[in-house]
């Protein structure tokens, strides 16, 4: 079996990604690397012809080999095609979703050191929780420079207003695999544990549908807190995204 293994551009494996955007059915967490050149491209030719693609992280992971498709036909040989990626990229890293097979095959064949890094969340309840007190509105962007000091997230486009003080905030991500959106929130230290998160992540959960998107989320995979507010708000658990050191 020939194998060869080249760079190429986005245009060049765009086809391939959208099959493995099909296959995947699911939010993928690094998904518009590739397209916004946050990642390098990779084709792979087994006996001349067209067989799948790979991309390799440039910007906040380098090295890391963050997806892998090959067609279904060649699936049998995927295990010895991605050892000659491996070798071709000199890729230091790779990383799974637990809810993608293909590649959650390959870390646990080419890897080692394996750690959790991310919980990942898909929307599996429609909650109707009430607001403690105060009121759900958008934040215009003049009143963002105002709100409360942000640590994790940004500013979102929607808010929780209490006496006239926004005491949280969220929004959805759009730069996903369509028809996925990514929900995030943050809540003032002095409003945390009142309820605030949950109705907050169910409300932008509503906005989000409204907008065409299909919630999802992720947290760290240590934050309890933020776990359980996603899941008062009617998002589960349905993977995990792992890291792992490449194996020579």
């Amino acid at each position: 079996m020939d194998i060869q293994v080249r760079p190429a551009e986005y245009q060049e494996i765009e086809m391939l990604h959208e099959l493995y955007r099909q296959e995947a059915n699911c939010q993928i967490v690094h998904d518009a690397s590739l397209r916004r050149k946050m990642a390098d491209p990779y084709l792979i030719h087994v006996n001349g012809r067209l067989a799948g693609y790979a991309g390799i992280a440039l910007m906040y992971d380098p090295g890391r080999l963050m997806e892998y498709y090959i067609m279904p036909h060649l699936r049998s040989e995927a295990l010895p095609i991605f050892r000659e990626v491996l070798a071709a990229t000199e890729a230091t890293h790779m990383e799974a979703q637990t809810n993608m097979p293909l590649m959650l095959l390959m870390l646990h064949d080419c890897a080692t050191n394996i750690r959790r890094d991310a919980l990942l969340f898909e929307d599996a309840v429609t909650t109707n929780l009430t607001c403690p007190n105060g009121i759900f509105r958008p934040i215009s962007p003049d009143e963002k420079p105002s709100v409360f000091e942000h640590h994790s997230e940004p500013t979102g486009d929607y808010g929780i207003e209490v006496n006239g003080t926004i005491v949280a905030t969220g929004g959805y991500f759009t730069h996903y695999n369509p028809p996925y959106g990514d929900v995030y929130m943050e809540v003032s230290e002095d409003a945390r544990r009142q309820g605030y998160g949950s109705y907050l992540v169910q409300e932008v959960k509503r906005m989000t549908y409204e907008a065409g998107k299909k919630p999802s989320a992720r947290t760290g995979w240590d934050n309890i807190a933020s776990r359980r507010t996603l899941q008062k708000a009617g998002f589960l658990p349905c993977g995990w995204m792992l890291i792992g050191e490449v194996s020579r």
